[in-house]
């Protein structure tokens, strides 16, 4: 009688103690993904502004239009023009020359009508604009447009040339022509005074028969 209260003595200790081992061993486990840090998304590059022109070679007068893409939406953009002179002959080269055999002068850009080296344009909700603009001067001209809200910035290059000018008639242009023409005229009438004599001649044969 002794030993069987004994057995179910023990018997109800083992199941007490192994009650919470069984209820920890239970419970869920955090997973090892729980404990770490999310991945993070790729970094995307930032927004790149753009700026170009409709033309990139055009003559002193004429009109272009700059097209400024991916600014700030609604914002002012400050645009600055640089002139650079174009390249002038080497030195120990000849200088530039027309068709006529004239030099070309390289006129400074000091020395020319100045030219409106700063204005604005303004962006729309897609963070763009044109703007027209009338260079008074030749050169190389830079424009550089920057966004005051957005500090987005694009560049791009005009070059603008002298107007072609007609060739100057000289007096010397108009000399050989007249010589020429002189010329031609003198054989034409050496050549009837010839015909004459000839005419003549046979003539005078033929009556002497």
């Amino acid at each position: 009688m002794r030993l069987s209260r004994i057995i179910m003595a023990l018997t109800v200790g083992l199941a007490v103690v192994a009650v919470p081992t069984a209820a920890g061993a239970a419970q869920p486990q955090p997973t090892p993904s729980a404990t770490t840090d999310p991945p993070q998304p790729p970094p995307y590059p930032p927004t790149v502004a753009s700026l170009t022109v409709n033309r990139p070679t055009i003559f002193l007068g004429e009109t272009v239009v700059l097209t400024g893409t991916n600014f700030g939406p609604n914002e002012t953009v400050d645009i600055t023009v640089t002139v650079t002179p174009l390249a002038a002959p080497a030195g120990g080269q000849a200088p530039a020359r027309r068709s006529d055999g004239s030099t070309v002068a390289m006129v400074p850009v000091a020395h020319q009508a100045s030219a409106p080296l700063s204005f604005t344009a303004f962006t729309d909700g897609q963070g763009r604009f044109t703007r027209q603009y009338k260079p008074s001067v030749t050169g190389l001209l830079t424009f550089t447009a920057t966004g005051r809200e957005s500090g987005r910035t694009a560049s791009t290059e005009l070059r603008v040339l002298h107007k072609k000018q007609p060739l100057p008639v000289t007096g010397d242009s108009l000399g050989t022509p007249m010589k020429l023409g002189g010329g031609l005229v003198g054989a034409g009438a050496v050549m009837l005074l010839l015909t004459l004599a000839w005419r003549r001649r046979q003539r005078l044969g033929g009556a002497a028969h």
